[in-house]
């Protein structure tokens, strides 16, 4: 027999049902999603970036040293930032006045850009020309004597340049022209990508910065060698080649006591001890044969005697070998 529901108990269902709450959708962990520029491509790996950082360090710590020697006052230079940029954009950049160095460094193909903001530019003419170091507000051409000295700064910081750099590749930088106006500057496509490196300046109490400017382009050579593990290697090698280099340095100045001997006999006791003034020794050697030269007691040359500039000399005629050597002092 088949029971029916009432409609007590259908209602009582109906009831039951609306109060049950559905469980809550659980939503996952919001993702971040970044917008992507097409026109602006990223061509260069963040191990790339932070190898250009650590090169451009050094370079900072360079030209730190080389400009607080020839400004005579305090420098501080710093890496800021090391970011990739459209040339089109590094241009829009450039701060007034600035001035521009455009330059090469074979074997890398291209020109790359050394930018010095007005206020980095100006207080160092202020110094090199024995000024205090005051930020000039300079806005016309710039003269044949600023030019000159302002060619020289760019040489310098080329060089150093190019020591930053030795642990990667070995540049030979050359400056091409200094320009101020960034709109004459066409090397690089405006789309191309660029990398920007950022130094903040402090010369004395004047601040500005520094940048550099660096084509995708002119880098792609050097762009495999642009890892820490190769950097890092390249390091050590660097390292050790300098230190040889300094040790040879060190030996090259070391003092050495040079002797010349004109000759040599051998006496007897009784001989010696009534030596007085006015006897005569006769040595073993003849008046023609040559002067030894002893280099720390030990023979090396063979000279002849004779006076230079009011003083004894001799002058080397020969050099001795090892099988000249029978005492075995070589």
């Amino acid at each position: 027999m088949v029971d029916h529901l009432s409609d007590e108990n259908i209602d009582a269902i109906l009831s039951s049902i609306k109060k049950e709450k559905p469980a809550p959708y659980k939503i996952g962990k919001e993702r971040t999603v970044n917008n992507y520029d097409f026109k602006k491509a990223l061509r260069f790996s963040q191990d790339q970036i932070r190898t250009l950082t650590r090169i451009h360090e050094n370079f900072a710590r360079l030209l730190t040293s080389y400009f607080s020697t020839q400004l005579r006052t305090y420098v501080q230079l710093t890496v800021t930032g090391v970011e990739q940029y459209s040339y089109e954009e590094f241009i829009q950049n450039i701060e007034k006045n600035s001035l521009l160095g455009v330059f090469e460094a074979s074997p890398l193909p291209g020109s790359m850009v050394m930018e010095f903001s007005p206020d980095v530019a100006y207080v160092m003419f202020d110094r090199l020309l024995g000024g205090q170091g005051n930020a000039l507000n300079k806005t016309s051409d710039l003269t044949e004597i600023e030019t000159s000295i302002i060619e020289r700064v760019f040489v310098k910081a080329l060089d150093c340049f190019q020591e930053a750099w030795t642990s990667v590749i070995r540049l030979s930088p050359s400056l091409k022209e200094i320009e101020v106006n960034p709109q004459f500057l066409t090397m690089s496509p405006p789309n191309e990508t660029v990398i920007m490196v950022s130094l903040h300046t402090k010369i004395g109490d004047v601040e500005g910065v520094i940048n550099l400017c660096l084509p995708h382009l002119v880098l792609e050579k050097v762009l495999p060698k642009l890892s820490a593990r190769h950097w890092l290697a390249n390091q050590t090698k660097t390292k050790e080649n300098h230190e040889v280099a300094a040790l040879e340095k060190k030996l090259q100045s070391t003092k050495m006591s040079v002797k010349a001997v004109l000759g040599q006999s051998s006496i007897n006791i009784e001989d010696f001890l009534n030596l007085k003034n006015g006897d005569v020794i006769r040595l073993q050697e003849s008046f023609s044969d040559p002067v030894t030269v002893l280099v720390d007691e030990k023979q090396k040359f063979f000279a002849q005697a004779g006076v230079s500039k009011g003083r004894l000399a001799v002058q080397i005629t020969d050099v001795q070998t090892q099988e000249d050597d029978s005492d075995g002092n070589w």
